[in-house]
C-alpha cells in the first residue's frame, strides 16, 4: 500500500508542475497589457510602470517563474489590486465555502444515484427502470443555470421553505447542493445501473444466492462493492465538473465561494486574483484524482496486489 501511494504521488508531480506553470503563464498570454487593463486606459505611464515594478513584471520571465514557484510553496500568491489584500488569504477565506458546497453536492448525487441505479438494475425493463431512465435523461439535459432559478422560485419564493441566497446556516446549502448535484446524480445513476447489471450476471452472485444469502446482502455487500470501481472513476472525473459548475451555482445563489470570487476577479480584471482562484481549483482537482486512485485499492483488494 505504501508503494502504491508513493507511485501515485510520483505520477502527480508532473501534473502539478504543469498546472502551476500554466497558471503562471496566464498573466503573460492575456492579450494586451494586464497592468494597463487593471488600472484603466486613462492611467498614467508612470503609474503603470510603478505597478509593474511592484508586481515584479519588469523582471525576466525566468526570474518571475522562479519567484512565482517560491510564492506558491510558501503560500504567497501576490496582491489583489482591487481588494488590496493578499491573494492567498482571500482564496483561503473563500475556499472552505466552495469545498463545503462541492462535497454537499457530491453527497446529494451519491444518495440519489446509488439507490436509483441499484433499483433500476434489479428491475431491468420494468416500468420503474424506464421511469428512472427518463428522469436521469431529463437531469442530464437540464443545465445548472436553469435548474437553480426554478428551485428558488418553487422552494424559496412560493413555499418559503428555504432561503434564497447566502451561506449562514445549513438551510442555505440545500438549494445550491441540489442544483449542483442534480446533473451528477443523473450521470451516476446510469453508471451504477450499467455496472450493477454486469455484476449481477456474474457467477459469484449466483453462488451467493445459492448459499442462501439475502438479496440485500447479495446486492449491496457483494455486487455493489465491485460495481463501485467504475463509479469511483466517474466521480473523480466529475469532481472537476462540480468545481466548474460551482462558478455558475455560486453566482446564482450568492454563495461566497471561489467560483463567485473568480467571476468578480474576471469582471474587475484582477488577474492575480484570477491566478489564485484557478490555481486553487486545479490543485483540488489533482488531489481528488489522487484520492480516487487510492480509493480503488480500498474498494478492490486485487488492486493492492
Amino acid at each position: 500500500m505504501i508503494r502504491l501511494i508513493g507511485s501515485r504521488l510520483v505520477y502527480t508531480l508532473p501534473v502539478l508542475w504543469l498546472v502551476v506553470s500554466v497558471v503562471f503563464l496566464l498573466i503573460h498570454i492575456v492579450p494586451g497589457d494586464p497592468i494597463q487593463a487593471m488600472l484603466g486606459e486613462g492611467a498614467a505611464s508612470a503609474d503603470v510602470q510603478a505597478v509593474r515594478h511592484a508586481y515584479g513584471l519588469d523582471q525576466p520571465i525566468g526570474k518571475q517563474y522562479l519567484h512565482y514557484w517560491n510564492g506558491v510553496l510558501h503560500g504567497r500568491l501576490g496582491q489583489s489590486i482591487r481588494l488590496n489584500q493578499d491573494v492567498g488569504r482571500v482564496v483561503r477565506d473563500r475556499y472552505p465555502y466552495t469545498l463545503r458546497l462541492t462535497l454537499a453536492a457530491l453527497v446529494v448525487a451519491l444518495l440519489l444515484s446509488i439507490p436509483a441505479g441499484v433499483r433500476s438494475a434489479q428491475r431491468r425493463d420494468h416500468w420503474d427502470d424506464r421511469l428512472l431512465s427518463v428522469v436521469s435523461l431529463f437531469g442530464l439535459s437540464f443545465p445548472n443555470f436553469a435548474l437553480g432559478p426554478i428551485l428558488i422560485l418553487f422552494f424559496a419564493i412560493k413555499l418559503g421553505l428555504l432561503p434564497v441566497s447566502g451561506a449562514g446556516t445549513w438551510e442555505h446549502l440545500v438549494l445550491p447542493a441540489l442544483t449542483l448535484g442534480g446533473a451528477l446524480a443523473a450521470i451516476l445513476t446510469r453508471m451504477v445501473r450499467t455496472a450493477m447489471l454486469e455484476e449481477l450476471s456474474q457467477d459469484y452472485i449466483r453462488t451467493a444466492r445459492a448459499k442462501g444469502l439475502s438479496e440485500g446482502k447479495v446486492v449491496y455487500r457483494h455486487a455493489l462493492r465491485n460495481a463501485m470501481i467504475p463509479v469511483l472513476t466517474v466521480v473523480g472525473l466529475q469532481f472537476g465538473s462540480l468545481l466548474a459548475g460551482a462558478i455558475v451555482t455560486e453566482t446564482i445563489f450568492s454563495w461566497p465561494g471561489i467560483g463567485r470570487l473568480t467571476i468578480s476577479a474576471i469582471s474587475n480584471r484582477d488577474y492575480f486574483l484570477v491566478q489564485g482562484c484557478i490555481l486553487a481549483i486545479g490543485l483540488t482537482y489533482i488531489a481528488v484524482n489522487l484520492l480516487t486512485d487510492l480509493l480503488y485499492a480500498v474498494v478492490n483488494p486485487r488492486i493492492r496486489q
